[in-house]
């Protein structure tokens, strides 16, 4: 008979199972993936399980389900319920879906617990029974945070509790509208052996969160660690689960948190909210160009506005490029807030297009504000950034760019041009150059001059 180990090794990316441990997992590849966990076997159920076979499988059900047709569902469209924060409102596809299941994540001290204690206490404030389930903090904690914040919530209810049987026990007392859990990673089931935190305990008590859910259509917010390397703690299978995954940024040294939407079943994937960090907490930005571009520097060559699409909002964000000669035989390059790759490319077409000569020179790029930029409209804001430092011309301030630049140093068209040319419009930008091809319909912009350019030196010409 072959002997039933005691432990086996889980992978925390893919939640591969092995006998013994590997450097690198068979079956995703990741390396040091690998955590031991004690080995559970899996009961054998012949037949149609029983619903106390089914507790036994770790199977919950919390209404009877059939088939339905598809025209005798009703349509959820309007079936939003509004969060308090505008900005929380628009990251997650215009308000609260009933029975959605949201993660968020963030770095610790981010900011993640401010907002959603924020956002309890504007939901208590509509008539809406909220229950916060801490892990990590007592009631007592709690408290005086929202002292400090100014939440006066009558129907928020705190629980300071980790075993997932008995949050499902007092959930179903309470029949909360709402459930906040912070966090996932804390959240253990009395089914499986394994430490709280653990690939099993968190793909099940997320799976049992998910399950509620949907059967008792109530919204679920799921508080996530996130790894060193910035994705959320625990099984890949974890974002899978969840209707959206919301991630918080920011720089410790700003005062501005971005949260981000890099899934979401129920709107725009890549929306993101912006937020001031305040003593009173989270305050949403209403006008985020406006942050960014507050202390623009006036005069100062190697500075230039572009406009970016961060989901369905324009943004007027500022690039900044510093050419400088080198003590060296290479020229450095550096990158912040914009991909480096993507800036070498951009001054090898400078190089061969145009005729600059920027081997012997270090170049540095910097996105002002944190802000990371990742589409490809940004490129001639940054081809134009770096010709102006590197030639020492200023670019006039009251002129914006945007515009995806290809290898023959042609200037090809960007999407959703109309929105990023009204947003310069409101900004009071007199100057707009962008490609050639999404220059239709933009003529008649009353206050601002529309360029059109086909390639790198019709822009350059414009812009000097």
């Amino acid at each position: 008979m072959a002997k039933v180990p005691n432990t086996i090794f889980v992978c925390s990316n893919c939640g591969g199972q092995q006998r013994k441990w590997h450097g690198r997992c068979p079956e995703c590849g990741e390396f040091n993936s690998l955590t031991e966990e004690k080995f559970r076997p899996t009961p054998q159920v012949v037949g149609k399980p029983s619903a106390s076979s089914s507790a036994r499988l770790g199977i919950s059900s919390f209404r009877e389900t059939k088939p339905i047709a598809y025209g005798e569902i009703e349509s959820q469209d309007d079936a939003r319920n509004s969060s308090g924060i505008e900005e929380f409102d628009r990251v997650l596809g215009g308000g609260i879906v009933a029975g959605s299941l949201v993660l968020i994540g963030g770095s610790p001290g981010i900011g993640k617990s401010t907002i959603v204690i924020q956002m309890a206490d504007k939901l208590s404030e509509s008539g809406g029974k909220v229950l916060y389930v801490s892990g990590e903090e007592s009631e007592k904690q709690i408290k005086m945070r929202g002292e400090r914040l100014g939440v006066n919530a009558e129907n928020l209810f705190l629980l300071p509790e980790t075993n997932l049987e008995n949050i499902l026990i007092e959930i179903d007392k309470l029949k909360p509208e709402y459930v906040i859990i912070d966090s996932i990673q804390t959240v253990f089931t009395e089914k499986i052996e394994s430490a709280p935190g653990s690939v099993s305990q968190v793909r099940e008590v997320a799976a049992q969160f998910m399950m509620f859910a949907k059967g008792t259509a109530t919204p679920v917010f799921l508080i996530g660690h996130v790894t060193k390397e910035g994705s959320i703690a625990g099984p890949k299978a974890l974002e899978h689960i969840v209707d959206t995954v919301l991630y918080f940024e920011g720089d410790r040294h700003h005062n501005h948190r971005i949260i981000r939407a890099t899934k979401n079943r129920f709107g725009a994937a890549n929306e993101i909210g912006i937020f001031e960090m305040t003593n009173e907490g989270l305050r949403a930005v209403g006008n985020p160009s406006e942050v960014f571009l507050q202390e623009r520097p006036e005069g100062a060559s190697g500075s230039v506005v572009t406009v970016c699409m961060e989901g369905t909002r324009p943004m007027l964000v500022e690039i900044q490029a510093l050419v400088t000669g080198t003590k060296f035989g290479t020229g450095r390059r550096m990158a912040q807030g914009f991909d480096y790759n993507r800036t070498s490319l951009l001054i090898a077409v400078l190089e061969k297009r145009l005729g600059f000569q920027l081997a012997g020179d270090d170049v540095f790029i910097n996105v002002a504000g944190g802000l990371e930029i990742d589409e490809p409209a940004a490129d001639l804001g940054v081809i134009a950034a770096i010709a102006s430092s590197f030639r020492n011309l200023q670019i006039p301030p009251d002129t914006a760019v945007f515009g995806e630049v290809g290898l023959t140093g042609e200037v090809r068209g960007v999407l959703q041009a109309q929105s990023r040319a009204r947003e310069a419009q409101t900004l009071g930008f007199k100057k707009l150059i962008l490609p050639m091809s999404n220059r239709k319909g933009l003529e008649k912009l009353l206050g601002m001059r529309v360029v059109g350019v086909r390639n790198l030196d019709e822009a350059l010409d414009e812009l000097f």
